[in-house]
């Protein structure tokens, strides 16, 4: 990208890696990021070449959520000013968290506020033991409005509304339990234990990944009715009968590799 707030990178075999890249201010963001964000997410969702999407940051901290400047800007928001806003911030998370391709937080150091949003978007997160994690916004009288469907769908209602009103902060090992994060692994791990679960996902079919992480959101918090059942029915047909789903089958029954793995 041609801002240097955020550093996109793709590699060979399809990894999108999007930085964060302000460090003096913990990655903080402000509209301009923001804006950069969202294009970058969009980048690595339409292009056919990714695989798979990893967001990072550089120096200690993930993200401090909203920069301090923007903020004293928004004290002076109309509200019109401050709802246009929050819904850029809104649909931010919402492409992220909607990627068609799997995405992963690597987390080296505290997220706060929306750095917390950014992690529960992402398909899952793999953390150092020197992340933590805090939902801030009430210390200063706000809510985590715009981060929260995607909180609580992370760490469920009962904890969201602890987390969300006492403002305490979550340790790396607490964020494993709640489910905010995948896995803690050493800081000079981090890197070894992606490639390893990307190492995985390339074997998958691109498609199948993306119909199947769709399929999960489209069905998490539905209850299971006759039209579920028959839109699932529907999707294992259609896959079955796709062009990736005959070439997976074919090559297993021909005990050969999958055409997509080169």
């Amino acid at each position: 990208m041609g801002d240097q707030t955020i550093h996109y990178q793709l590699s060979a075999n399809g990894i999108a890696t999007i930085t964060m890249n302000r460090p003096d201010i913990h990655n903080a963001f402000d509209d301009t990021v923001v804006a950069a964000l969202t294009a970058a997410f969009k980048k690595a969702g339409d292009d056919p070449a990714v695989r798979l999407v990893v967001l990072a940051s550089t120096g200690k901290s993930f993200c401090a959520g909203g920069d301090l400047n923007w903020m004293r800007r928004m004290a002076t928001y109309t509200f019109e000013e401050n709802l246009r806003d929050s819904q850029l911030l809104a649909e931010m998370l919402r492409t992220l968290n909607y990627l068609p391709k799997l995405t992963i937080a690597r987390v080296q150091g505290p997220a706060y506020g929306g750095g917390v949003g950014l992690v529960a978007c992402c398909d899952m997160a793999i953390a150092s033991p020197e992340a933590a994690f805090c939902l801030s916004e009430v210390k200063v009288g706000m809510i985590p409005a715009t981060i929260g469907p995607y909180v609580v769908r992370a760490i469920g209602q009962r904890a969201s509304r602890r987390y969300f009103t006492t403002a305490e902060l979550i340790t790396a090992n607490k964020a494993l339990e709640l489910g905010l994060v995948a896995e803690v692994v050493a800081s000079d791990e981090l890197d070894n234990c992606i490639a390893g679960i990307a190492k995985g996902l390339l074997r998958n079919g691109p498609r199948g990944v993306a119909e199947a992480k769709r399929l999960v959101l489209d069905i998490a918090d539905g209850e299971i009715t006759d039209a579920m059942i028959a839109d699932t029915s529907q999707r294992i047909a259609e896959t079955r009968g796709s062009d990736e789903g005959r070439e997976g089958l074919t090559a297993f029954l021909e005990k050969r590799k999958p055409a997509w793995i080169q």
